[in-house]
């Protein structure tokens, strides 16, 4: 007489559950997607990395001239501001960057930021800041143009000063002096903008 064995208990499968704790675990390492804000068509990611510390959007929008669009912009500062004066201090890295909506040449860009500067200049610093305006525009000059779609940045870095980066590449030496970053900044942030609207976009009043 053959005897039936009797049926073993049934037992939940491990294997499932080991897979689901292992899919789990890799979400949580994976890198989280950097998000990005829009602004006519030009995607300025939620955070950037210069002199190795995180930065965050503080606001962008568009330069126009009449009716037509230049450029986009965005400011990246360590803590978002709505003040000016907070946005340009030198104590921390920020960086401004520029994409282009339309083809410039790129020595009538670099006489615009030129006259940007003078005209928030502070008195009497004309003189100290003339060489390093006079590099800039020799530096754009030298370049001869830029397109829709290309883009320059200026990073301040302390300790260092502020590298000029076109086109994905330092094109000189630093720019050690505080006073002529904070003026060039002035071009935009400063009593006399190149745009309201920018202004008030870039310190995140306003979208433009």
């Amino acid at each position: 007489m053959t005897t039936r064995k009797a049926p073993r208990p049934w037992r939940p499968s491990v294997r499932p559950l080991v897979a689901a704790a292992a899919l789990f675990c890799a979400a949580l390492v994976l890198p989280t997607p950097v998000l990005a804000v829009d602004v006519a068509g030009v995607q300025f990611p939620d955070q950037v990395n210069v002199a190795g510390k995180p930065l965050r959007l503080n606001g962008a929008g568009v330069r126009y001239k009449a009716v037509f669009k230049v450029y986009a912009a965005g400011l990246y500062v360590p803590v978002k501001t709505a003040s000016a004066a907070e946005a340009t201090a030198t104590d921390a890295p920020k960086r401004l960057s520029i994409t282009m909506l339309r083809d410039i040449e790129s020595a009538e860009l670099g006489k615009m930021f030129s006259r940007g500067m003078e005209e928030n200049a502070a008195r009497g610093s004309m003189t100290r800041l003339l060489p390093g305006i006079m590099r800039m525009s020799q530096i754009f000059s030298d370049h001869k143009k830029l397109s829709a779609g290309e883009s320059f940045q200026v990073d301040w870095v302390p300790g260092t000063g502020a590298v000029l980066i076109i086109k994905g590449q330092a094109v000189s030496e630093p720019f050690r002096e505080p006073e002529f970053f904070q003026t060039l900044m002035d071009i935009w942030l400063g009593a006399k903008p190149a745009d309201w609207k920018l202004k008030e976009a870039l310190l995140g009043k306003e979208s433009t």
